[in-house]
């Protein structure tokens, strides 16, 4: 497809190289040539430098024959119009970039009247991911499935764990769960395994379970889905606003530290069920007079890097609580990863990938379609979501009969909202959704799984 991104900060940046790998053609607009030349120097794309809000910039871009329009600039507004005016210019699919809270209430409306395809919001999808995790604590990341019917799961196994030398073909007998293991890290290595694959204590092991059955296997592999019942934030930007509202009125106590008085007062008001201490939250005196040592979770959200992951190494030694860490920045990824930082959220690559689901989902087919997608262990594994539409060649033949490409799994199967953890005797069937689960990127139809 042809897509156009207005601007070429991190975000960006990481769409045009992630969507020029796929083979999509690529055109990036910014104002400041010096972006567009860091874009171009290091990825096959086209660059025009200008004002994405331009009709005559939109045109020499090429707006007439583009497929989707993805605004990224640092202003909401701007992006807001760039997509109007290409929608009025042509009639390509618009994704635009809106963070301003006040805009969450009128979403629907700004989408339905300036005919934007999506809307993103980093801090809200942020929030949303903590708040998942939250629910679930025991799990290192949630992504959902089948209109959230099915979970795909990452979790650490334990110590002493019943998994531990345990051949995966056995889980099922084992712990009478119908869960199916997908992706194992073990060090730098990753591994789609097969049926003999033989898990060890201390693997990060990515699972798939219907939403229901995920908090007894975490208990049956010694992982208890403790109850989290009070979060220590640090840092009261709009994570925290948001984190704050999802939990509004339940029986999860919210504690927000900002040393900005002025936010503390806005957050306040905001809100009322909220606990908002105005302190120094990388004072240690102020975490542990607040009560660091007996937190359920800990989340640092500053605008800091550097003061989030100092924070949450402090965190991860006075209290056993779940630990959020934000992090901004796109590089040294492998020395974060490395560091003992809990959960990370990076706004930027969440909304990239968001970004990314929503335009492999537009690419149409011939039997086949991605309605969603994930990307799990660090960009290095997909998980997609195919809807069958046509009697193709494996359709009705059992699983155990077709032959799939090394190191990819066929999931889960979808059909007609009842949810199928298959084995060698399922078969895929027109109208199922089914979720594949690879390290091959750029599979554009269920048939390209298949060898």
């Amino acid at each position: 497809m042809r897509i156009l991104i207005i601007g070429c900060g991190k975000v960006g940046t990481a769409l045009a190289e992630q969507l020029d790998r796929e083979g999509h053609d690529i055109i990036v607009i910014d104002n400041k040539a010096s972006a567009i030349h860091n874009v171009i120097d290091t990825l096959d794309v086209l660059g025009v430098v200008g004002n994405g809000a331009s009709y005559h910039v939109l045109q020499e871009a090429g707006i007439e024959t583009t497929d989707i329009l993805i605004a990224v600039t640092n202003s909401d507004e701007l992006n807001m119009l760039c997509c109007l005016i290409a929608k009025k210019a042509s009639k390509c699919h618009t994704i635009a970039r809106i963070r301003n809270p006040q805009y969450n209430e009128e979403i629907d409306f700004i989408k339905e009247e300036l005919g934007i395809s999506m809307t993103i919001n980093p801090e809200l999808e942020s929030a949303l991911e903590m708040a998942r995790l939250i629910r679930l604590p025991s799990a290192i990341k949630i992504e959902t499935f089948a209109k959230g019917k099915v979970e795909l799961l990452k979790c650490q196994i334990p110590k002493d764990s019943i998994l531990n030398n345990m051949q995966i073909k056995n889980i099922a007998t084992k712990t009478h769960c119908k869960v199916l293991v997908c992706a194992v890290e073990r060090g730098d290595d990753i591994f789609i395994p097969a049926g003999d694959f033989l898990l060890q204590s201390s693997d990060k092991i990515s699972i798939i379970a219907m939403q229901k059955h995920a908090p007894e296997f975490f208990t049956k592999i010694g992982l208890p889905p403790s109850h989290i019942k009070d979060i220590m934030i640090v840092g009261g930007g709009m994570i925290a606003s948001y984190i704050g509202s999802r939990f509004a009125g339940t029986d999860v106590t919210v504690k927000i530290i900002e040393q900005n008085k002025e936010r503390c007062e806005e957050l306040s008001s905001h809100l009322p069920d909220s606990l908002i201490i105005h302190a120094n939250g990388t004072d240690n005196n102020v975490l542990i007079e607040e009560g660091i040592d007996t937190t359920d979770a800990f989340a640092s959200l500053t605008n800091l890097d550097e003061e989030n992951i100092l924070l949450s190494l402090y965190a991860q030694k006075r209290c056993k609580a779940k630990i959020f860490t934000k992090i901004t920045r796109l590089t040294f990824d492998d020395i974060i990863r490395d560091m003992n930082l809990g959960v990370i959220l990076n706004p930027k690559l969440l909304t990239a990938d968001r970004i990314i689901r929503y335009v492999r989902a537009k690419q149409n087919s011939l039997g086949s379609n991605v309605e969603t997608l994930y990307k799990l262990v660090g960009n290095k594994v997909e998980a997609m979501e195919f809807r069958v539409k046509s009697n193709a060649s494996f359709v009705g033949i059992p699983l155990q009969q077709l032959r799939t490409k090394e190191n990819t799994l066929v999931g889960c199967i979808n059909r007609n909202g009842k949810i199928i953890i298959p084995n060698g005797q399922d078969t895929i069937q027109v109208g199922d959704t089914v979720i594949i689960v690879t390290t091959s990127f750029g599979l554009d139809d269920l048939r390209d799984i298949f060898e």
